[in-house]
């Protein structure tokens, strides 16, 4: 933790994982290129390929995180809640596998996908580091590094970073192919992720101490500089096209 940084309460620790995500999600390279229209078909078609194994192994995330939490069901249900909305609530069609597929075929309607819906290009190694990065963490994390790994570290500036999303591919650019669907990341930012993320602050605000605050922000920190460093990557992996 930077020396300067005080944490003294839980909204500290929530006022600098939002200033993390600021500086390292809202003014890094991937959502400044993608908001001002700076990406070809090529460069998008790729991202939502390989962004779509991202989403496809956040359920394995979500089960690691239940697999770290204590046998107590205020623990547990929460993780498995947002696992049950990845599975679309039993809706048919609802599930984000499924509705992920109505994004990707806007922008990639050759993409060759086998029957799961899963493309014939390999997962990149961005993408593949930060979901590993995320099951390892919970084989040693405690319960209260577990949760604020997924509340702090993901589902506290989620729903903010796929409504950007979704508002980027909207821009006119990337229209004049057809009009790209972003029903998949409206659905995250409106309707999931601050439940998620509420769910899990419920716990986690019930910890005050200076050592727990400490240990909650590093948590948040180390998970959400991880999947910044996927989209970092990726946007490498982009201009390299």
């Amino acid at each position: 933790m930077a020396p300067h940084l005080k944490l003294s309460s839980y909204a500290d620790v929530e006022q600098a994982m939002l200033d993390l995500v600021e500086q390292h999600f809202f003014q890094g390279r991937f959502l400044q290129t993608l908001c001002s229209g700076g990406y070809s078909e090529a460069q998008i078609r790729y991202f939502a390929l390989q962004y779509g194994y991202y989403s496809r192994h956040f359920p394995r995330v979500l089960g690691a995180a239940i697999a770290a939490m204590p046998p107590i069901d205020a623990w547990w249900v929460p993780i498995a809640d947002n696992l049950w909305d990845e599975a679309g609530r039993g809706q048919p069609g609802r599930a984000h596998e499924k509705l992920y597929l109505t994004f990707l075929r806007s922008v990639a309607p050759d993409a060759q996908l086998d029957h799961h819906g899963i493309p014939d290009v390999p997962m990149s190694k961005a993408v593949e580091t930060a979901v590993d990065t995320f099951i390892q963490f919970f084989r040693q994390a405690s319960p209260l590094q577990a949760m604020a790994a997924v509340g702090l570290g993901s589902e506290l500036f989620a729903g903010q970073v796929m409504a950007r999303i979704g508002e980027g591919f909207r821009h006119p650019h990337y229209q004049r192919s057809g009009p790209v669907n972003t029903l998949f990341w409206e659905v995250h930012a409106d309707e999931h992720e601050p439940r998620h993320y509420q769910l899990c602050k419920q716990i986690l605000e019930t910890y005050t101490s200076p050592g727990d605050l400490e240990d909650m922000y590093e948590t948040g920190q180390y998970i959400a500089l991880s999947e910044a460093r996927m989209y970092e990557e990726l946007h490498e992996d982009m201009m390299a096209l």
